[in-house]
């Protein structure tokens, strides 16, 4: 019951029961990669190609595709990581996730969210004005 309530009424949350019902009439399963999302493929869109889409294992955070999967997802390659070898390049990060809006996200100094004061202006800078 909760995995219904959950669909029904949150997006962000692995998938809807639109998402759900389409991916039943359309969707062929193609593969799954390492977090367990599930890619999927069927019907065409708008441009006449097939198309894809994705059903994450938790919350709905486009990052946490990885770079096999990503350029299948876009078009960008034909075949899908699991019908070919790929193996990520030796200067291929590994994931991180996004962390906008938490608390270990990137602050820089003189932001108001930390406890870094702000440096000290040097007085070389000149502000533009009309007519100057």
């Amino acid at each position: 019951m909760k995995t219904f309530l959950l669909q029904f009424f949150t997006w962000w949350n692995g998938q809807t029961l639109g998402t759900r019902f389409h991916t039943w009439r359309h969707g062929k399963e193609v593969g799954q990669d390492e977090t367990g999302n599930v890619y999927y493929e069927g019907g065409v869109d708008s441009e006449g190609r097939t198309r894809r889409w994705v059903i994450y294992r938790n919350y709905s955070e486009a990052s946490e595709i990885p770079p096999g999967w990503h350029g299948w997802i876009h078009h960008r390659v034909d075949v899908a990581p699991p019908s070919e070898s790929y193996k990520p390049r030796d200067w291929q990060k590994s994931h991180q996730p996004n962390l906008t809006g938490s608390a270990a996200a990137y602050r820089p100094k003189g932001s108001v969210l930390t406890n870094q004061h702000r440096p000290q202006v040097t007085g070389d800078y000149d502000a533009w004005t009309p007519g100057s």
